[in-house]
C-alpha cells in the first residue's frame, strides 16, 4: 500500500494524466484528512475549485490542494512529535497518568479525523493548516467559551459512542465537531441541551 509521500509524488508527476493524479490526491486522504474523508475532499474541491468528479481537473489546481493537504500534515506531526517528547519527560518524572488533552490525542493518532464536521459540505473556509493550528493552540490554552477554531459561540450535540471524535459538541459556525476538552462545562452543559439527531450541523443552525 503506497504511502502519503508516494501518493503525493503521483500527484506532482506530469508523466501521470490528471485523472491518475486526481485518484493519487484523492488516495492521500486515505493517509490523512483532517475534516474526514469527505468533508476534506469536498474543501479541497471548493478551494482549488476543481470538480469533486472531475477526472480532467487543472494539474495545477490539484497540486495546489496537495500543498495545502502538506501544509496541514506538517502540523500535525509536529505537534504528535511535541506530544510524544512531553510525555517521555513526564514519566521520566513519575507521571504516568494522560491528561484529557492526551486522551483526545491518543483517539486522533495520525490526524485522520482530527476535526471532523458532520455534514461533507459544510466545513472551516480557512486553510486546513491554519485550522489545525488554531484547534491546538485551543487545547493547549485550556477550556473555552468559543470554538477554537472560528470564534463561534453556538454549539449542538452530536450524538454516537462516547469517547468518538464524531460525538460531541457540534459548532454551529464552521461546522466543526470540537474537542469536548477545548470547552468549559458551562458551554458544555448548553451545547447537550441542543440534540442534532439527524440534520446535523444544517438542522441545529435552523433552529436559532
Amino acid at each position: 500500500m503506497a504511502g502519503f509521500r508516494s501518493l503525493a509524488r503521483q500527484v506532482r508527476d506530469p508523466r501521470c494524466e490528471p485523472a491518475l493524479r486526481r485518484y493519487a490526491l484523492r488516495k492521500c486522504l486515505e493517509r490523512f484528512a483532517p475534516y474526514g474523508h469527505r468533508a476534506t475532499w469536498h474543501h479541497l474541491c471548493e478551494r482549488h475549485r476543481f470538480g469533486p468528479d472531475d477526472r480532467d481537473a487543472d494539474p495545477a489546481r490539484l497540486v495546489a490542494a496537495l500543498e495545502e493537504l502538506e501544509d496541514a500534515r506538517a502540523v500535525w506531526l509536529a505537534y504528535e512529535r511535541r506530544v510524544a517528547e512531553r510525555r517521555r519527560r513526564e514519566k521520566h518524572l513519575g507521571v504516568r497518568r494522560p491528561s484529557a488533552v492526551d486522551d483526545w490525542h491518543r483517539r486522533t493518532w495520525g490526524g485522520n479525523g482530527v476535526a471532523p464536521c458532520a455534514d461533507p459540505q459544510v466545513h472551516p473556509q480557512a486553510a486546513l493548516g491554519e485550522v489545525l493550528r488554531r484547534l491546538i493552540a485551543g487545547l493547549e490554552s485550556g477550556p473555552g467559551s468559543r470554538c477554537p477554531v472560528c470564534g463561534g459561540t453556538r454549539f449542538g450535540w452530536l450524538p454516537g459512542a462516547s469517547g468518538h471524535p464524531r460525538c460531541g459538541p457540534l459548532c454551529t459556525r464552521c461546522g466543526v465537531v470540537v474537542p469536548v476538552q477545548a470547552l468549559t462545562d458551562e458551554v458544555l452543559a448548553a451545547a447537550r441541551r441542543q440534540h442534532a439527531p439527524g440534520g446535523g450541523v444544517r438542522a441545529l443552525a435552523a433552529v436559532g
